[in-house]
């Protein structure tokens, strides 16, 4: 039985999603931390606003100026503030054109999730909305009392602002380096292995599943960007049947192509037909690939700042040195781990979830046969390459030995 696929085709935007995917889109994207900060001020600016000139509270010679000068001085900081936030726009946007021709398209998320930049933005947001707000609070007549705390905190957002100002362009200068991204790239890596690729011993087989009995359709296109492994277990274990999701972390489906299998538990009846609707939301698909169950975009990343290095147009052989070290680490860290099993059983045993996940092998294709290809006139790479491969035989878990093996007796060859 295939279910056809239902929804729209037309983008990303409508795609069914789980609270937790919707969530850690909300924390990487770019607005969430500048939009907090704005926010922040504008409600300090009124409660300041009303506490000062319907409570009374004694902020007398706090700052003294006549509503003159205080309307003066806040409308030259909301001009002020709104410059700076041009020029730090203008910057981070001439910095990520730059990374992308430079280095890689795919390393843009690194920029756009830099706080230090959405920080500087939200401060000089937040200073400006700050002094609009309490300018519209200002009493019109010249002889009542000003909100004396309210132009003092005022002050206080400018001072930080320029000294935020002075530090963000030291920032921006250093991020903007090579070595910086393929560091942030790389420890961002780390942080999903540690997550995701645990030390310990290796797993024993998974007994296979029985022969599904439904093949629910992918409803739009995209990548896999996460799996809800308890998600689709909990739907399991409602139509006692076992789930197993075909495409890894980071492939791309098309719509109809088959997501996600029922089968049958060995000891039990046919299930009952499961709804694509739920199954599907349990599978997190996205316009492009994120560092979250998939290690491999870590890689892939990597490997495009070695390419590009490597290109006659560029030809800067120590980028791609630097690269192919950082995945040496990488990949040494992962060889002396078990290869990642995306699966949940219950407490008795009964498979519930089989899902796909990467393998030791596919980082190697990527890590190694990528940049030696785009790498084949450059002794320095080729050694480089063959030494990593020769020092990741030396640690790696028999599991993962074939993979390794087979590349050097392909270059030996």
């Amino acid at each position: 039985m295939h279910e056809a696929p239902s929804g729209d085709y037309g983008g990303m935007d409508s795609a069914p999603r789980t609270l937790r995917a919707r969530l850690a889109a909300a924390r990487s994207g770019f607005w969430l931390v500048p939009a907090a900060i704005a926010a922040g001020a504008v409600l300090l600016a009124l409660g300041l606003s009303v506490a000062e000139l319907r409570l009374g509270l004694p902020t007398g010679g706090f700052l003294p100026s006549s509503v003159a000068g205080a309307r003066s001085l806040l409308s030259s900081i909301i001009t002020a503030m709104i410059s700076f936030t041009a020029l730090v726009f203008s910057i981070t946007v001439v910095a990520v054109q730059l990374a992308s021709s430079q280095y890689s398209p795919r390393v843009l998320r690194t920029f756009l999730q830099d706080r230090t930049t959405q920080t500087a933005l939200g401060t000089f947001l937040a200073t400006a909305l700050f002094a609009m707000v309490v300018l519209a609070a200002l009493p019109a007549g010249s002889d009542t009392r000003l909100p004396e705390l309210s132009l003092g905190v005022a002050m206080a957002l400018v001072l930080a602002s320029s000294g935020l100002f002075v530090y963000y362009l030291h920032h921006v200068t250093t991020v903007m380096r090579v070595s910086h991204i393929i560091t942030a790239v790389g420890a961002q890596t780390r942080r999903v292995i540690e997550e995701h690729h645990p030390v310990g011993p290796a797993a024993g087989p998974v007994a296979p599943l029985a022969p599904p009995v439904q093949v629910i359709g992918a409803t739009q296109p995209g990548m896999v960007e996460h799996v809800d492994l308890d998600r689709l277990a909990t739907l399991a274990r409602r139509h006692d049947c076992a789930l197993s999701v075909l495409p890894a972390p980071g492939d791309f489906v098309v719509a109809g192509q088959p997501l996600i299998t029922v089968h049958p538990l060995s000891a039990g009846p046919s299930p009952a037909t499961v709804p694509s609707a739920p199954a599907c939301v349990a599978v997190s698909l996205s316009v492009e690939r994120t560092l979250g169950q998939d290690v491999g975009f870590g890689f892939r990343q990597l490997t495009d700042i070695a390419e590009r290095a490597l290109s006659p147009g560029i030809n800067d052989t120590t980028t791609a040195v630097r690269s192919v070290q950082e995945m040496h680490d990488l990949l040494r860290r992962l060889a002396g781990r078990p290869g990642q099993r995306l699966l949940v059983d219950d407490a008795d045993g009964t498979p519930r979830v089989r899902a796909r996940a990467q393998d030791f092998d596919g980082f190697l294709a990527v890590a190694v046969d990528d940049v030696r290809r785009a790498g084949r006139d450059h002794p320095r790479i080729i050694r480089l390459l063959d030494d990593v491969l020769a020092d990741l035989r030396s640690v790696a878990l028999p599991e993962h030995q074939p993979a390794i093996v087979g590349r050097t007796v392909d270059r030996q060859a």
